[in-house]
């Protein structure tokens, strides 16, 4: 068996997967749970978080906040370099957010991707209070700003948006939010007044709510992303929680140092609570296919007469690497690279490095493909080795099959003795591909979560390294090159196999033709490196070792 049958046949099983596993998501039956879910009343799944513990006075929270009458509320439009955002005072919560400098498309420079919204696929930030009834505001309280419109101006640094919020009694809450230049963290300072005669007694919470995504976004047609929850702890490292692991049972965890996010392809928003507190973090399933995670404090005791300041951090951007590192801790395993992410960190670091020399990502691509063929140079030497020995032993294959025609064992026999005679593994030319799919597996990763690729320009045509090809040049060259690779390998004795074998590179070019053109162009660059590396060892081999009787 040679490598390129090894690695076509591996690839289309990997293809055919992701296929059926995509027609699943699309088009197939839903879990039990979340038929229920999305059956359920809106009043029996309220979104407000409900602590646990019976002492904290929080049973009338929930029934007053959803009985109380419905209230005028108005939209704050807030500015910055980088993010245009809408607040409704119902709640202070973050209902609408554009990143300016993320357009939808090349085509529409000036239409912004929308992270945040409350029209269809909806997608809000949410805050408030656990607390007594009547003297803690949840999001569905109405708060008071003076503006109804913030922006950043010209030398400015950053913007305060206050939010009040009062009992009557004399309590009075601060939600401030700050929004600093070029930065896509909004800091949310909380600030209790206690102006009253007792003590007032509660928990911050934060939260997301997401309703399930009816349309795959910007994935291509052939690569799909993760879209849904995460957790971070210091007990549970980087765990997805999709929206069917919220519809089965609700998420109920104590612990410090963590954040919870719902992320997609190339963006995320999420909440990152103070890392000393001990949160509790939750999700829950509301009707119509809506799903919140969120975490909420410690319990709280502000004396009559004090204050007390509460603070939370709200990431809401572009899964930028080095932006999330200095977040927090874990937030940059949003670029999800998989169970490989120890192969493909290295992988992603490296773009970089090229990148910052060349200032194009496609020649980045392309010199990270020289760097990996030349690491593995050894290997795929001793692999073009075995296939060229092979393809020498070809004529004596040949004649073995007409001798022995439908006897199988027989053949076999013969076919594994000529093998030690004339000190050929068979299996040399696989092993060594082996070894490289994970990091060709880490690569694709890498290319695809990148957010850093996201329609950035190559050379000529190729104007967006992350969509398709718009000519579909790159797919056919890649198919011409895996034909002229096939031209290199010994030919199957059976010919049956042999005609299958011929329809590979058409099979393939027709499965990249919808591929990122990033991805394609290092299938190309790759292919175009086996293609010399093989044809020269091959020369070599036939002319230094004599063909025998």
């Amino acid at each position: 068996m040679d490598n390129l049958r090894f690695v076509l046949f591996v690839f289309f099983v990997l293809l055919s997967f992701l296929l059926w596993q995509q027609w699943e998501i699309d088009y197939g039956p839903k879990p039990q749970a979340v038929a229920q879910a999305e059956k359920a009343a809106p009043a029996a799944a309220g979104d407000l978080p409900q602590s646990q513990a019976p002492s904290d006075e929080t049973a009338g929270t929930l029934a007053s906040a959803e009985s109380a009458p419905t209230e005028a509320s108005r939209r704050i439009r807030v500015h910055t370099d980088v993010l245009d955002l809408q607040i409704d005072t119902r709640g202070g919560d973050l209902r609408q957010l554009d990143l300016l400098s993320y357009p939808v498309s090349k085509d529409q420079p000036d239409h912004p991707v929308r992270l945040l919204t409350d029209q269809g696929d909806t997608f809000i930030a949410q805050s408030g209070f656990i607390g007594p009834a009547q003297r803690a505001p949840t999001h569905h309280s109405v708060w008071h700003a003076d503006a109804a419109e913030y922006r950043l101006q010209n030398g400015q640094d950053a913007l305060r948006i206050p939010l009040t919020w009062t009992d009557g009694q004399g309590v009075t809450i601060t939600k401030t939010y700050v929004l600093k230049r070029g930065s896509y963290l909004v800091e949310m300072e909380q600030t209790i007044d206690n102006r009253s005669a007792t003590d007032w007694t509660g928990r911050q919470y934060v939260q997301l709510q997401r309703k399930e995504p009816t349309s795959a976004g910007d994935d291509s047609q052939f690569v799909r992303t993760y879209t849904g929850g995460v957790l971070h702890t210091a007990d549970k490292s980087y765990e997805k929680i999709a929206f069917k692991d919220m519809a089965d049972r609700n998420l109920d965890l104590k612990s410090r140092q963590g954040w919870i996010a719902m992320i997609q392809h190339y963006f995320l928003a999420a909440w990152i609570p103070p890392a000393e507190d001990e949160s509790t973090f939750y999700t829950k399933a509301l009707a119509d296919r809506h799903f919140v995670i969120g975490a909420y404090s410690p319990l709280s005791d502000v004396a009559a007469g004090s204050s007390q300041t509460l603070k939370a951090r709200l990431f809401a951007g572009p899964k930028l690497q080095h932006v999330l590192e200095g977040v927090a801790p874990g937030l940059e395993l949003t670029a999800d690279f998989g169970i490989l992410t120890v192969i493909a960190k290295p992988i992603y670091w490296l773009l970089e490095k090229f990148h910052a020399y060349f200032n194009n990502w496609g020649w980045a691509i392309i010199f990270v493909t020289l760097v990996i063929k030349a690491l593995f140079f050894k290997l795929s030497e001793a692999s073009y080795r075995s296939m060229a020995n092979m393809r020498k032993l070809q004529p004596k294959l040949v004649d073995l099959k007409e001798r022995y025609g439908e006897d199988r064992q027989r053949y076999n026999q013969a076919m594994m003795e000529l093998y030690r005679k004339e000190k050929v593994n068979p299996l040399g030319g696989c092993l060594p591909i082996l070894v490289q799919i994970p990091v060709f597996i880490s690569l694709y990763w890498v290319l695809v979560e990148s957010v850093d690729l996201r329609q950035a320009p190559f050379l000529l045509w190729l104007n967006d390294l992350s969509s398709k090809d718009p000519y579909f040049v790159l797919p056919v060259i890649m198919g011409v090159s895996m034909f002229i690779q096939q031209r290199l390998n010994p030919p199957p004795t059976d010919p049956i196999q042999a005609r299958v074998m011929q329809f590979f590179p058409l099979i393939f070019t027709v499965f990249f033709l919808f591929f990122p053109s990033g991805l394609v162009l290092y299938w190309v660059v790759n292919n175009i490196l086996s293609i010399a590396q093989q044809w020269y060892i091959t020369k070599q081999i036939e002319k230094t070792i004599p063909a025998k009787a």
